[in-house]
């Protein structure tokens, strides 16, 4: 019986989400996750600004780069960033190729045991947003060293004591000459919340009780140790 059930769930499930509309971007979004507020997404971009640079000529390939975002660059904003020279997906920094640059949120494993009635399924909760444009290079050296500091400023903070002005211009130009920038202004931004916003109250309240106490994901702190230990 209990295996029935599940079943009758998951068609269900199924049933449900196939009648959300198309997605016509580069995200399936259920019409429940959409996210449509600018700020509320620029603000995302901001917060979560190592994304994943997606393209797919000749063939996909997908770099994880930090970026930074220019919200009044464009109707969308324009995305910054930049690659090495020797990256084979620099060769899509022609203005004419599009791409995607994916910015991922929190995440977790949601329980069925969490919520107020037993007829439910596993799920994973998740915020995603996703930004497509044209690739523009920026190979100009004074461009390209303004977009690093830029760059080192968003990361570095106010308070930090490194001044990336003061360092060799013989270093500098070399560092420079191996790596290419980019900007993407952007065409199409797609919002993703998927958080059991569409569940009861009961049940919201219940998600956020256990998430207090879930097991967390390895900090990058413990994760580096770990693989040190390696050999």
């Amino acid at each position: 019986m209990k295996r029935r059930n599940l079943l009758l769930a998951l068609a269900a499930a199924g049933l449900d989400l196939n009648a959300q509309e198309p997605s016509t971007g580069s995200l399936y979004i259920p019409k429940p996750h959409l996210v449509e507020d600018r700020k509320f997404l620029f603000d995302f971009m901001d917060e979560f600004a190592f994304g994943d640079l997606v393209t797919a000529s000749p063939g996909i390939r997908i770099t994880h780069i930090p970026t930074v975002l220019d919200r009044t660059a464009g109707p969308y904003g324009t995305v910054f960033g930049h690659i090495s020279r020797q990256n084979l997906q620099s060769k899509c920094f022609d203005g004419r190729e599009a791409a995607v640059i994916v910015f991922r949120g929190p995440q977790s494993y949601i329980s069925p045991t969490w919520y107020n009635k037993p007829e439910a399924v596993p799920t994973w909760n998740f915020a995603v947003v996703h930004a497509t444009g044209r690739l523009k290079p920026i190979a100009d050296p004074s461009a390209l060293h303004a977009l690093l500091a830029r760059l080192i400023s968003k990361f570095e903070g106010p308070q930090s004591s490194y001044d990336f002005g003061k360092l060799p211009a013989s270093y500098i130009n070399g560092m420079l000459g191996g790596i290419i920038g980019f900007e993407m202004q952007i065409e199409l931004l797609e919002g993703k919340c998927k958080l059991g916003q569409e569940r009861s109250e009961a049940d919201k309240q219940a998600i956020l009780k256990n998430l207090q106490t879930a097991k967390p994901a390895r900090s990058i702190y413990d994760f580096t140790a770990d693989f040190y230990k390696r050999g």
